[in-house]
């Protein structure tokens, strides 16, 4: 069995895998080549290429420490993490039916995550518990760089998946988990090797904008940054593939993308968006893969 994401991260590509894989390079398909995401996310596209070209080589990156953490902790100590999990669970579910109560309990948890205060292993149990139970699956920190996203509604949520956590735990097992800047895994790479990068995406209008899935932003100036990145693995002779929001509509034709990765094969797919705060800005829209030549 193939494991699965283990958090729901905006921006998941499981929707897109074919169309990802699709424009991997015919001479990196025997799966022979070191796979680099610097971007890692919920990490669809990671699972399902781990699974797919039973990859010996694979490299992840996030600059959000919590997520990094926590997928450490999926490798390294996934038993104790199961069992934090399943008690979370249970105390959960014994307030499930009283709403104060259960309120009460996830902005306990919500707070203790916030203090910092706690080792790998109970902030790992922490983040999924709250991923599981705030609202939308939404994960969200403000400027200070803490967790608010209000507590869900669900009737029954499921917060302890052990099967897919041991899936997972052995994708993991001898892959490079990285904290930091995107750019900081070019020394990784070599000529046999892919690069899929999913940063966070450009807003489509003024009022969708939504990047904060750690301190501090990924503005036009950072997209810029990473078009240069992705020349200069084009240059050193590096694959790469790269998704983005698109920007250009009937309405607003803006050219951003297509003018910074002009001479890039740029390719407008089908998607559907499923996390926003508002249900009406959710569905069908394109998005950008952009790849090497």
């Amino acid at each position: 069995m193939q494991a699965k994401p283990i958090l729901k991260w905006a921006g998941g590509k499981s929707q897109l895998t074919s169309d990802i894989d699709a424009r991997i390079p015919e001479r990196l398909r025997d799966g022979s080549f070191t796979y680099i995401e610097p971007f890692i996310g919920g990490g669809a596209m990671f699972f399902w290429l781990k699974a797919k070209y039973n990859l010996k080589k694979a490299v992840i990156n996030d600059v959000n420490a919590d997520l990094v953490t926590c997928y450490k902790t999926v490798r390294d100590n996934v038993s104790n993490l199961i069992s934090g999990l399943e008690d979370y669970q249970r105390r959960y579910r014994d307030v499930l039916t009283d709403d104060e109560a259960k309120k009460a309990f996830f902005y306990r948890v919500r707070e203790d995550f916030n203090s910092d205060s706690n080792n790998a292993l109970e902030r790992s149990v922490q983040l999924i518990f709250l991923n599981k139970t705030c609202f939308n699956g939404l994960y969200r920190v403000n400027r200070s760089g803490k967790f608010n996203v209000p507590v869900g509604s669900y009737k029954n949520p499921k917060i302890c998946n052990a099967e897919n956590l041991k899936l997972a735990s052995k994708a993991l097992a001898g892959v490079e988990i990285l904290n930091g800047d995107y750019a900081e895994t070019l020394t990784y790479a070599d000529e046999n090797t892919l690069f899929y990068m999913d940063p966070p995406y450009k807003p489509i209008s003024a009022t969708s904008s939504f990047t904060a899935y750690a301190k501090g932003s990924f503005d036009d100036k950072e997209q810029i940054r990473l078009s240069e990145f992705c020349r200069q693995l084009s240059d050193n002779g590096v694959a790469w593939i790269l998704s983005n929001s698109d920007v250009k509509t009937e309405q607003n034709p803006d050219e951003f993308f297509d003018d910074l990765y002009d001479g890039f094969d740029v390719q407008r797919v089908s998607a559907t968006r499923a996390i926003n705060s508002n249900s009406a800005k959710r569905g069908k829209l394109n998005e950008l893969l952009i790849s090497s030549k």
